[in-house]
């Protein structure tokens, strides 16, 4: 499964559905965090080349280039004609300068701003970025529910949030006759976090994370995983040997939250699964995400069109168990 370039890749794009929402949701959905005021052409560029290879979910948020991801992507929306079609991922509640964020009046306050910068009268998912377990699940899910009435939003979740806070608040809804959490949003890849990149933030990669995983197999709950490439780990540029040499912000995050021996193994592995089916290091890696027994719909923050496209040229290729085994170290043999 090689190509040479970008004309040369197939639409090979995957939908699933997402209960409540009545478009196609694409298995693979671009982040807005490439998008920039400062390159309008080149960012509306970005979105018509992912559009063009199937991509029909976005993710944005309040917080994205200080408003600049959110005005950018309703442009392209609007100057597009697009709005019917796709399916828009925001969230809100993030913390800002210290402060803990996750109120009712913060989560109205952050839609509504939202929902003014991209011209918009709704978005189809709403997930609150964080979670603060210090505060009662109930105004939460009021407000949630008061916004979804008002048809601001779709279906709800939370991004960051344990299964078990998820379950509180879906008992709470309940009791009350509300609509409950039915989206996530964790952090999930092949790599195992040793480190969150970011205060608040929650995986369920690796050991630690099966019985996390195991509930969403259960509730049957969509995930929309964030880093599903571990932020760059599974780029091909990060190596045992050239970890000094980074020196921007998020490459750096990346040396810090993966760059340890256990997923250097783990990258090996990829590139020798790699080297026998004709995969780059990324398309192994997103492979094995959507290979796994979950409702998966990865985040991914891809800056081209090709390389978005070489992501979704794998979605059809699924791992079998004894290969995702041994890529995440749980088995030494080689299954071939």
């Amino acid at each position: 499964m090689r190509f040479r370039n970008e004309s040369d890749i197939p639409m090979t794009m995957e939908y699933g559905t997402v209960a409540g929402i009545d478009k196609p949701v694409s298995r693979l959905v671009q982040g807005t965090i490439p998008l920039t005021e400062s390159d309008v052409p080149g960012s509306l560029a970005l979105l018509d080349a992912v559009y063009e290879h199937g991509c029909r979910t976005f993710d944005t948020a309040h917080g994205y280039g200080g408003g600049a991801c959110e005005r950018v992507l309703g442009q392209w929306v609007k100057s597009r004609g697009v709005r019917d079609e796709i399916v828009i991922l925001d969230k809100g509640a993030h913390p800002y300068d210290g402060r803990v964020r996750v109120t009712p009046e913060d989560i109205t306050s952050d839609l509504h701003e939202s929902l003014g910068r991209m011209k918009l009268d709704y978005v189809d998912l709403y997930v609150l970025h964080r979670d603060n377990p210090e505060v009662p699940v109930g105004p939460i899910v009021d407000v949630l529910n008061e916004h979804k009435r008002a048809g601001k939003i779709g279906e709800f979740g939370g991004s960051n949030w344990s299964t078990s806070r998820i379950a509180e608040a879906n008992a709470y809804a309940a009791e009350e006759g509300l609509d409950p959490f039915t989206i996530s949003s964790p952090n999930y890849s092949l790599a195992v976090q040793v480190k969150p990149p970011w205060e608040g933030c929650l995986s369920i990669s690796g050991p630690a994370g099966a019985e996390e995983r195991a509930w969403y197999i259960e509730q049957g709950m969509p995930i929309f995983p964030w880093s599903s490439l571990a932020g760059g780990f599974f780029s091909g540029r990060f190596r045992r040997d050239n970890l000094e040499t980074f020196e921007s912000y998020l490459d750096k995050l990346c040396v810090e939250s993966y760059c340890v021996e256990e997923n250097f193994l783990r990258l090996d592995r990829v590139e020798e699964l790699g080297a026998r089916d004709g995969l780059s290091i990324p398309q192994v890696a997103m492979a094995y995400i959507m290979s796994q027994p979950l409702d998966v719909f990865a985040l991914v923050g891809c800056r081209t069109g090709d390389e978005f496209a070489m992501n979704a040229a794998v979605l059809g290729q699924k791992l079998n168990e004894d290969e995702l085994a041994w890529l995440d170290l749980r088995s030494s043999e080689r299954p071939w």
